[in-house]
């Protein structure tokens, strides 16, 4: 534990005074250690005879991190108030939370600043490491399970450096038994193939199949010939005297979401039919006593694929970066099926143990553990692992560009102070009337005073496709790209979702109503510097990266934004622009 002032040791003492995690169950047992002493937070009761540890979206984020929580993630039709769509004090109060300090930093952004000031950084995989390693040991290792929800190998300059492999490194350290992807396959399919060979876990999706004609003509090997499964779609672990089946669920939309040219044999797919053939062939030929499914789906497509497939008892899943604190039930024809999810960036681990009896669970109880970075000991050999994988870069890494009195952050519906940047510097460099930058929901944040490092640049930009544009588009197109991502984001339909956020924007301002049809939810589009709205049928020159059809021809956008903030030198009264929202009057997803 790093050394604190009186202060903050004080507030920390009474933020730990309650119970520091909760747990749900068939039975509403509660589950906690005696928090009264630090190193004892991580110390749950143990239960069952089944322990799946599950982590998700670390980015490539080895070192701790501030993470600041949404202040918008709308949900609205059958997902309206429900989780994840619930933020700040509404969040606090649905799980009666409000007081805990601790739970209020980990799951709300309330306070955030104040928080982060006395309680420090999340994550951090020598930390998470410490816990993982505490909770096999003191559950029996042969009973317990980690697995990798993906969205692991991108996100950091170390990861796009060695194309995901210093990941895979520490991944297998960390000891993670089975895995899934989505940005894992934004590497060249031969990059995939050779870090899944590096794995020590094992590598699963279902939903991934190899393309006839590939297959035909010996382009592309799978892993089934007979099914076309690119990858292995499930496995069976024997924990104790149980058998567990997991199966695995891939980004449905990966090749809609990132390029397909990088991985042009393989198709993806949501695949639900195909799940409940699979669940309904496990269970009858395998006879697990229970049914996993590890899912990149996104939280609202995993409640979606919970109602309409039966015979899973929990999805485990990630891609939407939601950290909620239970397992959430949803019914379908033959029972109900638990959906959880582990947030992002290092900053939670799920723990669920199981009460197998007689071929089936009997209870369980579940817990989303709050990684705080401050209270954990690092494992020696993983922080030596994460210094030997970063020096090559540390140069660049520590590399000042500018400072910062705002904080800086990413995840929302909308822009985040990061994104603004984003938007300003590619109007700024490319002498662009209107920016567009993807509505990505990793990147980390950055607290006032500190200074804007290179490293923290990356975590907001360092991907395989970085390359910016500026060319004239007509102002119909500007509203057809909105209107496009709108319904990505707010369709009726969870499997029409691709779960990320809105198209952030530079230049421009407009008003959505989220619950209008496909092509009504943008009106206004208004040019912010001259306040006219935008002719439909006049062009516009417009800058922004990460062009998923074709390579753009610019520079890579890191390269652009480090160039406007070394001029700009100091973030001061950052205005974020953000659109007239229509119809979201009383959201619990807003605040």
């Amino acid at each position: 534990m790093s050394k604190l002032s009186r202060r903050e040791f004080v507030y920390m003492m009474a933020a730990l005074g309650a119970t520091p995690v909760f747990a749900n169950s068939h039975t509403n047992h509660t589950r906690a250690a005696n928090p009264s002493k630090l190193e004892n937070y991580y110390k749950l009761d143990s239960f069952g005879n089944v322990r799946l540890m599950h982590m998700t979206d670390s980015h490539a984020q080895l070192l701790p991190v501030y993470f600041r929580e949404p202040s918008v993630n709308l949900g609205f039709h059958g997902n309206y108030g429900k989780p994840p769509h619930i933020v700040g004090e509404k969040f606090l109060d649905y799980y009666g939370i409000k007081g805990n300090k601790r739970l209020e930093y980990a799951y709300s952004m309330v306070n955030f600043e104040e928080h982060a000031k006395a309680m420090g950084r999340v994550g951090g995989f020598a930390q998470i490491k410490t816990v993982v390693d505490y909770l096999k040991g003191n559950f029996g290792a042969d009973k317990t399970l980690l697995l990798d929800g993906g969205d692991t190998w991108q996100g950091s300059w170390t990861a796009l450096q060695t194309r995901g492999k210093d990941m895979v490194g520490a991944m297998n350290l960390l000891g993670v038994d089975v895995a899934v992807g989505h940005w894992e396959f934004t590497y060249e399919a031969a990059e995939v193939l050779e870090n899944v060979k590096m794995l020590n876990a094992e590598f699963i999706a279902q939903n991934v199949k190899v393309r006839e004609d590939a297959l035909f003509d010996g382009s592309a090997e799978a892993y089934d010939e007979d099914t076309g499964h690119a990858f292995k779609p499930y496995t069976v672990k024997k924990m104790g005297n149980a058998r567990v089946a997991i199966i695995g669920q891939a980004f449905p939309y990966t090749t809609i979401a990132n390029p397909q040219r990088f991985i042009p044999d393989w198709t993806f797919s949501i695949n639900d039919e195909g799940m409940q053939e699979l669940v309904d062939k496990v269970r009858e030929e395998e006879k697990p006593d229970a049914v996993i499914v590890l899912s990149h789906n996104g939280y609202d497509t995993d409640k979606k694929m919970a109602e309409v497939v039966t015979g899973i008892d929990f999805i485990m899943g990630g891609h939407t970066h939601d950290g909620v604190p239970e397992a959430y039930p949803c019914k379908n024809a033959a029972g109900t099926t638990y959906v959880c999810n582990a947030g992002s960036n290092g900053k939670f681990l799920n723990v669920l143990d199981l009460d197998i009896q007689n071929g089936k669970i009997k209870d369980f109880k579940f817990t989303l553990l709050p990684i705080f970075s401050d209270l954990i000991p690092e494992d020696p050999e993983m922080k030596k692992y994460i210094e030997d994988v970063r020096a090559p870069f540390k140069k660049d890494l520590d590399r000042v560009i500018a400072t910062t009195e705002q904080t800086l952050f990413r995840r929302g519906n909308f822009n985040g102070s990061w994104d603004q940047i984003i938007c300003d510097a590619l109007i700024d460099v490319k002498g662009a009337d209107i920016s567009l930058s993807p509505g990505f929901r990793w990147g980390t944040s950055v607290m006032p005073g500190q200074n804007i490092t290179f490293d923290d640049l990356a975590t907001q930009t360092a991907m395989t496709y970085p390359e910016t544009y500026a060319r004239d588009i007509k102002g119909s197109d500007i509203k057809l790209i909105l209107e496009d991502v709108a319904d990505n984001l707010f369709n009726a339909d969870p499997f029409y979702q691709q779960g990320g956020d809105m198209v952030r924007t530079g230049g421009i301002s407009y008003r959505i109503e989220p619950t209008a049809e496909m092509g009504k939810r943008i009106t206004d589009i208004t040019l912010t510097k001259t306040g006219q709205k935008i002719d439909a049928n006049k062009m516009y020159k417009v800058a922004g990266w990460s062009t998923v059809g074709a390579k753009s021809p610019g520079e890579p956008v890191w390269e652009t934004v480090e160039t406007y903030l070394k001029n700009v030198k100091h973030i001061a009264n950052l205005k974020v622009d953000t659109p007239d929202m229509i119809g979201v009057k009383g959201n619990p997803g807003m605040i």
